[in-house]
């Protein structure tokens, strides 16, 4: 007879495979992978459709892929690395590392002004330094927009434009508001990965690899796939509607943020807001790091006390507001050390515990940690434009509901309200 726990967990597994199965069969997605732990220990694991539609190659759970914003807690800790060494202070002005950032301007009612207040490490971590990425709706957004085109057309040629470039060159664009005043999704971990490399004198990757990568046994992530890992890239696809109404996939081909979508070469430009690739296993050895307060087998990659910091910390109501009213869909979450962070799990729009913490990528893959529960959640998809989509809410919803209904799981241990 089945105990309680199996039972728990093969009705967990079959609602997860419902799911996603049903997101394939309505051409939501072509093909995606879920891992769901708790307590250090998996829960569940489905994987359903291809990573390759052309080749049929399905998806696996060594499927590579592209990380795009899902970058982003990856460069926070590495800024925590270097704060809780004393190497960098969060309220120390960026201009203090990139000479490029000690005379800056602004936007003021459409009007440029040179910035006489500091733009502080703390507002790129926390998207508040007035950044912008590429957009037509803002004069700041609109030049970033033609920046970034240049950097698109240098891709594969002998004058990539580097990491280092790339920062000096958005602190000629005027900011789009004062540091710290309010928030805009922006450039501001690809910033974040200049200093990084100005502060301990490596390549943004080589740091990477060797505080964080290396030391997590994460051996499938990088700023690209090597020649001998590309049979395991997931391609990309939009679901478009036919002319009878239908919908069907086409393949992403371009270039986007200046990340190469083939991922088959080292950029000269190492996004720290987009950059990276990787597998569903190789980020969970990153997110049972931070649940495990900064230590995974044995490896301390940062103090329990940096890791509290970095994953509880919400920015002030006015600046969380600002927040909300750019990503609607995140009510009663705010934003930190680039990472969302629900301070009110009864405001949002699906189930949410409070206290968890995690982000998601533009091309659909996902990572949440849930302190309360002791769980994380990761998903692996390839979707353009999809960020936390209709897939992600329904998988969260499935698992959330089983787990919060269980008021105590601890390895063997379920106790059922």
């Amino acid at each position: 007879m089945l105990s309680d726990h199996s039972r728990f967990i093969m009705n967990l597994q079959k609602r997860v495979e419902r799911v996603i199965e049903q997101s394939i069969a309505s051409k939501e997605v072509a093909g995606v992978n879920v891992l769901f732990r708790m307590y250090g220990s998996e829960l569940v694991y489905a994987e359903a459709g291809l990573a390759d539609i052309e080749h049929k190659k399905p998806i696996r759970r060594d499927t590579i892929f592209r990380l795009f914003s899902m970058t982003k807690p990856v460069t926070a800790v590495a800024a925590m690395i270097l704060f809780e060494r004393g190497d960098i202070d969060l309220m120390q002005s960026v201009g203090d590392i990139l000479p490029a950032y000690r005379k800056l301007s602004v936007f003021e009612n459409g009007v440029k002004r040179d910035l006489n207040e500091p733009l502080l490490i703390q507002d790129l971590l926390n998207m508040t330094a007035g950044l912008s990425y590429p957009d037509g709706s803002t004069p700041t957004g609109m030049m970033t927009e033609e920046l970034f085109k240049e950097l698109d057309n240098r891709l594969d040629t002998p004058n990539e434009m580097t990491t280092r470039e790339l920062a000096d060159r958005l602190a000629e664009i005027p900011l789009d508001f004062v540091p710290g005043t309010s928030y805009r999704y922006s450039t501001c971990a690809d910033v974040l990965g200049a200093v990084i490399e100005e502060v301990t004198g490596l390549r943004f990757s080589e740091f990477l690899k060797k505080e964080i990568f290396d030391r997590l046994g994460m051996e499938d992530t990088g700023f690209y796939i090597p020649k001998e890992k590309l049979s395991r890239r997931a391609e990309a696809y939009r679901t478009v509607e036919n002319e009878d109404g239908c919908r069907d996939f086409v393949k992403y081909d371009w270039n986007n943020l200046g990340i190469k979508n083939r991922a088959d070469s080292a950029p000269a430009f190492e996004s720290g807001g987009a950059g990276l690739v990787s597998t569903i296993d190789d980020y969970s050895k990153f997110s049972e790091m931070l649940m495990n307060d900064g230590e995974y087998n044995g490896e301390r990659i940062l103090l329990p006390g940096t890791v509290q910091y970095m994953t509880e910390r919400c920015m002030p109501h006015k600046l969380t507001k600002a927040f909300q009213r750019m990503m609607w869909h995140y009510e009663g979450f705010s934003y930190s050390n680039l990472m969302r962070i629900c301070y009110d799990d009864k405001k949002s729009g699906y189930i949410t515990s409070p206290g968890e913490y995690g982000w998601d990528g533009w091309l659909g893959t996902y990572f949440e940690n849930f302190p309360d529960t002791g769980a994380t959640l990761l998903i692996g998809t390839q979707k353009v434009d999809s960020g936390t989509f209709m897939l992600t809410r329904k998988i969260r919803n499935t698992i959330l509901a089983q787990i919060l209904s269980v008021s105590s799981i601890e390895g063997e241990d379920l106790d059922f309200d």
